[in-house]
């Protein structure tokens, strides 16, 4: 196994491990477990518990980063106890590791909605090879990405607050890892309709849209649909990115804007692609567009983003606080292109007060 690089500040300076608490019904997936994991320097496994119960007591006088959720639990089950955990520990990431939730199931969606920062799947505990110890670090290192120095304080971006050159026309928002709860407290900041159609792509595969859209239906009274080719762009009415498609757009006959579907990845591997949405609201709306970007690995969404902002739209980012991962919104904030950077429950209030304010 080639072992992947420990997580580290940039400056030369010690790794800060990943404190672990690993929760699971089997000693042996535990086992097996606490040894990959404290076999790389970026992590350190605290503490190895059977059930959510134990968990809670242990998280009641121990600070942890990392959560490892199994959903099939003695007694209270990991799926039921996630709520009380998160509060437990609000600053910890949840990966929920389970062979018993499918990709795509309404049980992953839910997780993800409740603030799971992650769905990985679990194997049989005699099939653990090679390949699961590397891919499952590979996969953690990148959820927390380089870990700064305690005590060490993270440059600020700058942040442009020029004033909107048009009314709202259209908003787009672009999430990855964490996406699925931000939206959930994004939605629940919208007090009033914004009057304008909102494009959503959220990366995550074909197989979980149809309860990605059901989860959505339960989070805004706003009409929530699958984009689909020749759709006509209604106001108040959220078309959610098919896991297999970008969202385009044309302008047809008397104004009307349809929506097209490009099945290509974008050059840096994305399908959906939050880059090709934003560049084509900036084409058909010009400075009547404006995008939201949430907490994500990577850094889709920068291209199409500088794209808005040069037709005269704007941007807003979650800030590196509320986001699970600071990926995609710390790149758009880094490049220079977000009028604001606010938790998820800030933002529609702020995008209705700006969209409104040249009306």
């Amino acid at each position: 196994m080639t072992a992947a690089a420990p997580i580290m500040a940039s400056t030369g300076s010690e790794p800060v491990a990943v404190r672990t608490l690993v929760v699971d019904d089997s000693v042996v997936v535990r086992t097996v477990i606490e040894r990959i994991l404290n076999s790389d320097p970026g992590f350190r496994v605290l503490h190895k518990t059977n059930s959510a119960e134990h968990a809670l007591a242990y998280l009641r006088g121990e600070q942890v980063d990392l959560i490892l959720l199994d959903i099939e639990l003695p007694g209270q089950s990991g799926l039921a106890a996630l709520p009380a955990i998160l509060a437990a520990a609000p600053r910890a990431k949840v990966v929920i590791l389970s062979g018993n939730v499918e990709e795509g199931s309404a049980a992953a969606v839910e997780a993800l909605a409740l603030g799971a920062s992650d769905i990985l799947a679990k194997p049989g505990s005699g099939s653990f090879g090679e390949q699961f110890p590397q891919a499952l670090i590979e996969r953690l290192a990148r959820l927390f990405g380089p870990r700064a120095v305690r005590g060490e304080a993270a440059p600020r971006p700058q942040t442009p607050q020029a004033p909107a050159a048009q009314p709202l026309a259209c908003l787009g928002v672009g999430a990855s890892t964490g996406g699925i709860h931000a939206l959930s407290r994004l939605f629940q900041g919208l007090d009033q309709p914004l009057g304008v159609p909102i494009l959503l792509t959220q990366h995550l595969p074909a197989s979980f849209t149809y309860y990605f859209a059901q989860q959505l239906a339960r989070m805004t009274d706003l009409r929530i649909c699958v984009a689909e080719p020749g759709d006509v762009l209604q106001p108040d009415t959220v078309y959610v990115a098919p896991g297999d498609a970008s969202i385009q757009l044309r302008r047809g006959l008397h104004g009307r804007v349809m929506i097209l579907l490009d099945p290509q990845r974008t050059p840096s591997g994305n399908l959906p692609g939050v880059d090709p949405m934003f560049s084509a609201m900036a084409r058909v709306f010009g400075a009547g567009a404006a995008g939201i970007v949430l907490t994500g690995m990577g850094r889709d969404g920068t291209a199409g983003a500088r794209d808005i902002v040069a037709a005269g739209g704007w941007i807003v980012a979650q800030d590196e606080a509320s986001s699970v991962v600071w990926g995609m919104p710390g790149s758009v904030a880094n490049a220079g292109l977000s009028c604001a950077l606010l938790e998820p429950a800030a933002i529609l209030p702020f995008v209705a007060r700006r969209g409104k304010a040249v009306r």
